[in-house]
């Protein structure tokens, strides 16, 4: 469901009160049926109710916090518990979890989050390139900043070719996405594994982790976030009533995990900026889910953020990159103004913007780098949870 055909985004204080599922309801009363069906029931419940309330508390960020560094980072977080909290109910039932039709629907989950490892590679690009951007910044900051009495045109004129550097490297990112996309790197150990090959040519590169193989271990030049997110969204539609009768009510959870892929690499790249960014997903998510209330309703605001005239054009919708564009334009228009020898209006108005630019270098400083294990974290987790999922369910014997 396209997020402008969604009409859900009451405050966070009304969510709660939306009403209960028609997952609740109707798999109540086939649960209730079956040996053991209570114990399931409440796993279910339990699970869907902390997804419900780790998207409330996401989407109880106000405009000024709505992805900005440390909302991504909960928002990762919050995956990471919800699928740790999937994978011990699928290893608690593991006996269902290798029947039909169960076993296809956890395989294609699997197979959903292999294509989530490039977007992670892509984002880790997507971060590097805001560090290149902070360095940028910071060389104006030593340049206009310090205790030195008084700025000169030398400061000025190192300054303004920090800041030239900066304009033109957004703009290439904005107009192409695909600035760093030749420095991709894979996380962890096991890059040393891969075979080398000519970075400069556009083919995708391998690698193999045990019997687990990425689609690639790297976006070449022709990757495309766009088409990365439709991949991984394609045909996630909520599971049928004989699916939920067949899988005791587990097709549900599959059903939720996969939202929530789709959902969190979505708002990655909408975030941070990688190649052939679109935000164009398609969510097939009934209204009447109670988890899925607050998460369209996030949908719907961050894609309403990038309509917006001053981000419509943004190569990432982080709140620290729309604050780096603002402090380097006004920045670049004082300089631009100025007059030597400064007045004292002039430099006070000079040190007043240095102060701006200090503020969002240390943002970029305290947020970069524990966004960029989380990020890793994901990737690795991901694989280790398909190495797992697949180990076992092909040894039923192990089976509960």
């Amino acid at each position: 469901m396209p997020a402008t055909d969604y009409q859900g985004s009451s405050p966070s204080s009304s969510l709660t009160q939306f009403g209960r599922s028609i997952f609740s309801t109707n798999r109540r009363d086939q649960v209730h049926s079956m040996e053991g069906g209570s114990t399931l029931e409440h796993e279910l419940e339990s699970f869907q109710q902390h997804v419900t309330d780790r998207f409330l508390d996401l989407s109880s960020a106000g405009p000024d916090d709505l992805l900005s560094l440390s909302w991504v980072g909960k928002l990762l977080d919050h995956f990471l518990s919800c699928q740790e909290e999937f994978k011990a109910i699928l290893n608690a039932h593991k006996a269902q979890a290798l029947r039909p039709p169960l076993d296809r629907m956890v395989a294609d989950y699997f197979e959903r989050s292999v294509k989530a490892l490039d977007v992670c590679n892509a984002i880790r690009d997507g971060i590097e390139q805001i560090r290149q951007w902070q360095k940028l910044l910071e060389i104006v900051l030593f340049a206009l900043g310090g205790n030195q009495r008084s700025i000169g045109e030398g400061q000025f004129r190192r300054a303004k070719k920090a800041l030239i550097d900066l304009a033109i490297g957004m703009l290439d990112d904005k107009d192409s996405n695909a600035s760093v996309s030749h420095r991709n790197r894979s996380f962890g150990k096991s890059r040393d594994n891969h075979q080398s090959q000519n970075h400069n040519n556009n083919n995708h590169h391998h690698r193999s982790l045990g019997h687990f193989r990425s689609l690639s271990w790297s976006v070449s030049r022709t990757w495309s976030a766009a088409r990365q997110l439709q991949a991984i969204g394609n045909n996630t539609y909520p599971p049928r009533a004989s699916d939920l009768v067949a899988s005791h009510g587990l097709a549900m959870p599959v059903f939720i995990m996969n939202s929530i892929l789709l959902f969190v690499m979505w708002a990655l790249v909408a975030a941070i900026p990688c190649q052939d960014r679109g935000l164009h997903a398609h969510f097939t998510i009934p209204r009447n889910y109670t988890w899925a209330v607050p998460l369209l309703s996030l949908h719907e605001r961050i894609f309403e953020e990038s309509k917006k005239r001053e981000r419509k054009n943004a190569c990432g919708l982080l709140k620290e990159i729309y604050q780096i564009e603002k402090c380097a334009r006004a920045m670049n228009e004082l300089a631009d103004s100025v007059q030597f020898p400064l007045t004292e209006e002039r430099e006070g108005e000079v040190r007043k913007r240095v102060q701006e630019v200090s503020q969002v270098c240390d943002a970029l400083k305290d947020g970069l780098d524990p966004l960029e294990r989380q990020v890793r974290e994901v990737f690795h987790r991901i694989v280790r949870s398909r190495t797992e999922g697949l180990d076992s369910l092909g040894r039923p014997n192990n089976a509960e």
